[in-house]
């Protein structure tokens, strides 16, 4: 068999080979969820990504005998180098992600031009699977393939892992997701938090308002960035990617799913949730033509689903270690699934991802009773 060739791509007509390849590594999978191709190509098209006001990128394919099979992304993001070494990148860390490989010989080949194309930019180490930003969906699943993901969650292959390892990448840092039934009450313990702070005249849990978008997305931002700064892969979100991620989730925020914590009237955490997407596009196939654009429309005015997610979460720094802050993430979970469960017809809510050492969100998780559903790692090496 022919050796593949490796090319870097820059092309419209590359980038749509790039988006189509996972079509057909992936048909017949059921637990795969076809992405909207328009979306898809969004994410690597410069002019339409604001992570690229931060950073740059180099696509290639894999070709063997006039077919594409495989294709990979080489990027650097020029805010994570800046970061704190401890926190996962800083000086000299580059990331690749977006693989896709038939078999392994194409994955070797496809790793080894990302990792030339790193050195090349000075890198010393590489991160991976990044697809593309820390904030999209990072890392490799590695357990949970008996499910579809949630909204803005990723899939893969199970050999995928194997490949990676024996290529001498180790795992670097492992991301969990949450299972959690939404139908059933809390523990007794957790219904008195809340109800003590209800009681409270000092905290007043919100919903947004979808009116005044920017401002509430502003002080969201304020509080994200103040609770993860310490984090391990923070980077900062910037304004071109708050304004494109807005234009993206603008259509599936709805105020009741989202709630924002005050204390004397200071915001001091919020919590996102959003309807599973994912359930929606599944049936489309990559499309919105020619009526799944009516379909998905319909959808998004009265949304009912099986699934809700929570992507972030967040408090204040200056609260994390106190009670306090359990009982706002408390109660505004609580306030969160009675929405979804009588307004949205949900039934589970999916949590994270949260990452392996961040021991405060993954009590929280665990004492309402959620249980691991996914399991991500990224994985790293000297270059």
């Amino acid at each position: 068999m022919a050796e593949p060739a490796i090319r870097p791509i820059d092309s419209k007509r590359d980038r749509k080979a790039f988006v189509d390849l996972p079509f057909r590594l992936y048909k017949g999978d059921p637990n795969w969820v076809p992405p909207l191709k328009g979306e898809a190509l969004g994410l690597i098209t410069p002019a339409k990504n604001g992570w690229y006001s931060h950073a740059k990128a180099q696509l290639f394919l894999a070709e063997r005998d006039g077919r594409v099979v495989g294709r990979i992304s080489a990027h650097i993001d020029t805010l994570a180098l800046t970061m704190p070494a401890e926190q996962g990148f800083g000086p000299g860390v580059g990331q690749w992600g977006l693989m896709e490989a038939e078999d392994e010989a194409i994955f070797r080949a496809l790793i080894a031009r990302a990792e030339g194309w790193l050195r090349d930019q000075g890198m010393t180490r590489a991160l991976g699977p990044i697809s593309q930003s820390i904030w999209e969906e990072p890392g490799l699943l590695v357990q949970g393939f008996d499910h579809p993901p949630t909204i803005m969650m990723g899939h893969a292959k199970p050999e995928y892992q194997g490949w990676i390892e024996r290529a001498g990448y180790g795992v670097v840092k492992r991301l969990r997701t949450y299972d959690l039934d939404i139908l059933k009450p809390f523990p007794p313990i957790i219904e008195r938090i809340i109800a003590s702070g209800e009681k409270n005249p000092r905290i007043r849990i919100r919903e947004v308002n979808k009116k005044r978008f920017e401002d509430e997305a502003a002080i969201i931002l304020s509080i994200l960035n103040d609770a993860w700064r310490d984090n391990w892969g923070f980077v900062p979100l910037t304004p071109p990617e708050i304004k494109d991620v807005g234009v993206k989730l603008k259509p599936i925020v709805f105020n009741d799913l989202i709630r924002i914590a005050e204390v004397d009237g200071r915001p001091v955490a919020f919590m996102i949730t959003l309807p599973d997407l994912n359930e929606a596009i599944a049936p489309l196939n990559g499309s919105l033509l020619p009526f799944g654009w009516a379909k998905l429309l319909l959808w998004l005015r009265a949304p009912t689903v099986r699934t809700v997610r929570v992507p972030l979460m967040g408090v204040v720094k200056d609260l994390q270690a106190s009670r306090l802050a359990s009982q706002l993430a408390f109660m505004m979970i609580e306030y969160i699934r009675r929405a979804s469960v009588t307004k949205y017809g949900a039934s589970r809510s999916e949590i994270g991802w949260i990452l392996d050492d961040n021991q405060g969100m993954n009590s929280i998780a665990t004492t309402i009773g959620s249980a691991v559903n996914k399991v991500y790692d990224i994985y790293g090496r000297d270059l």
